[in-house]
């Protein structure tokens, strides 16, 4: 029966192995459109004529009326947190705004602007990923010199950072299934279910202004597809980002738009760096002035801006830009509403089993994930085991000051939750050790999930311990062991020798929390395995490279689950080859056999 079982797990894994294989193999399907590239003039769009009633931009109360020449800017005096290079926080999931694209580059409209500006201030830009929930703390934090991503200003959000004068301006859209009942903002109600994506300026007009409660997403492409799969009612997004993710066959509509709060979008900057406000507002009416901003926007966002606004300074010239209306016309209609609604199935089999996208996701997945998810698992494992040792030598100490502390410990580290660890090491320690770390979290990340595991590992051990039976203490005490060489030498290694499969649990369990690593901004060499396919999922829109990024996962974790069962067999039942026979008759010489 154990053989059989064994065969079984092995065609088991042997299946997952061939469902990865088809993934790499070959494919007839042509590969979808990478969404984290310039769509150019051919997605010309006008601005938007379905707008809501009554919505207007309010009130332009905060650019500026001129700025500095940018030959003038002194960028030893912009407070940079490395002199000469310019760190931007950034997201890879809102095409085409900022985006990882298809050679693990950050890019996007938002990014490449970000990039012209500071090649006009003689700055190099190091983009690193994280999440937009986090991403205004850790620029007010300065972990980022600047946040990048499509930010619309707030009175809330000033409160907290400083921003640039406006770059965009943001519609958003409300997005619902074909022939829904929802046709308008006015339509919502408190029975429905709204997607947006937290700490977003559509999550504070769904919450503030329609006074209702969103179910909150992460990241777009989740929204989206909860969308596509009736899991939610209607979509509150920014337009760019709704006309991205729409595609023929889909079923889904932009029902109305309306104005984004507060006018404009900007980059983010430390409320105390207003020099860095004022040379980024200098660099954007530079590339305004040479026409680098309207072949960026034509590019990337081919849209008509709003009458009466404009991009920069007050003082900057208007850009340039292509009839964006007499393009749309030219174009002709979209196809969304006239392509027939594919099936249930294929929907499910367009978005979660799509093979050349597996195709396309392993070598990445393997390149970069794969080698950054075992790092970062292997070094908080080691740490943790070694902090775990301690805390399970104090917890079980005769002194109290042992005790209390590791105690302590153990009840923060175990009761708060793994992401919020992970923030307070990497914002609050960050800033103390960067000198040490050259501002990269990285390692910091690797420290937080080893503080975090060292108190469940802590009790491990001490369990471990405490399970062994109070006489071999006593055996060894009365050999002439002292109380530590007791316990260092018998007690022990043989608790730790009972928990190891509990151990190797743990270490499965830091495979899979390695991902929320990225919360702390991560450089696109540093991606781990979730980082990678979810990256790609922004550039298609399809949840495939997540489904691969998941089998990666199997494959690293199944062999460790089977090889802790394997353990915990071995100690309970022992060797099971027979003895030599040689052996044997020595053992049983004399006694009678």
């Amino acid at each position: 029966m154990a053989g059989v079982r064994t065969k079984a797990r092995i065609a088991a894994l042997l299946l997952l192995v061939g469902v990865a294989a088809t993934g790499c193999g070959g494919s007839d399907s042509t590969p979808a459109r990478d969404l984290c590239s310039p769509p150019g003039a051919a997605a010309a769009t006008a601005a938007p004529t379905n707008l809501a009633a009554g919505e207007t931009a309010g009130a332009d109360r905060y650019t500026t009326a001129t700025t500095a020449p940018v030959d003038s800017i002194d960028t030893s005096k912009l407070g940079l947190l490395s002199p000469g290079v310019l760190s931007v926080g950034t997201l890879s999931d809102a095409p085409p705004s900022i985006c990882v694209n298809s050679k693990g580059a950050f890019t996007g409209f938002d990014n490449e602007l970000l990039a012209a500006i500071a090649a006009k201030l003689g700055l190099r830009v190091e983009f690193s990923g994280t999440e937009f929930a986090g991403l205004l703390a850790q620029v007010s934090g300065k972990r980022f010199d600047v946040g990048s991503s499509n930010i619309t200003t707030t009175d809330a959000r000033r409160e907290l950072v400083g921003f640039t004068n406006g770059y965009d301006f943001g519609y958003f859209s409300l997005v619902v299934p074909q022939g829904s009942a929802i046709k308008s903002f006015e339509d919502l109600t408190g029975s429905s279910r709204i997607a947006v994506v937290q700490g977003t300026v559509q999550d504070e007009f769904v919450v503030n202004q329609l006074k209702l409660d969103p179910v909150k997403f992460p990241d777009y492409n989740t929204a989206y597809a909860n969308l596509k799969s009736g899991q939610v009612d209607a979509w509150v997004a920014p337009s760019a980002q709704a006309e991205g993710a729409i595609k023929p066959g889909d079923g889904i509509v932009v029902s109305e738009n309306t104005f984004s709060l507060d006018n404009f979008v900007g980059y983010a900057v430390a409320k105390t760096n207003q020099p860095l406000v004022d040379a980024l507002n200098s660099g954007l009416d530079a590339v305004i002035a040479d026409g680098t901003y309207a072949r960026l926007y034509a590019d990337w966002v081919p849209r008509e801006l709003p009458p009466g606004w404009k991009p920069g300074s007050k003082a900057a010239p208007a850009p340039q830009l292509p009839d964006f209306k007499a393009l749309a016309e030219q174009n002709g209609p979209g196809e969304t509403e006239q392509v027939a609604q594919k099936s249930t199935l294929q929907q499910l089999k367009d978005t979660f089993f799509d093979w050349s996208l597996y195709r396309q996701a392993f070598p990445d997945l393997i390149k970069t994930g794969l080698p950054n998810t075992l790092i970062l698992a292997l070094v908080s494992g080691i740490l943790g085991t070694a902090i775990g040792m301690v805390l399970a030598v104090m917890g079980i100490s005769r002194t109290r000051w042992l005790r209390w502390p590791a105690r302590v410990y153990t009840d923060i580290f175990r009761g708060l939750p793994a992401v919020v660890i992970i923030l307070l090491i990497g914002l609050g320690i960050g800033p103390v050790v960067r000198n040490i770390t050259g501002g990269n979290p990285y390692w910091l990340g690797a420290v937080a999930l080893a503080l975090l595991s060292s108190a469940y590992i802590g009790e491990i051990f001490r369990s471990g311990i405490q399970s062994v039976e109070p006489g071999q203490l006593e055996a060894a005490r009365a050999i002439g062991f002292g109380y530590r060489q007791s316990m260092t030498l018998v007690v022990i290694p043989q608790g730790v020798r009972r928990v190891l499969p509990a151990l190797m649990n743990q270490f499965i369990a830091l495979i899979k929390d390695s991902s929320l690593i990225y919360f702390l901004g991560l450089l696109s060499s540093q991606r781990e395995l979730f980082a990678v396919g979810r990256d790609l999922n922004a550039q298609t829109g399809n949840l495939s490279p997540l489904v691969a990024a998941g089998l990666m996962y199997l494959v690293l974790t199944i062999p460790l689950t089977h090889l802790v069962n394997y353990i915990d067999q071995r100690m309970r039942t022992g060797k099971s080859t027979p003895a030599d026979p040689v052996e044997q008759a020595v053992i049983t010489e004399g006694r009678g056999a």
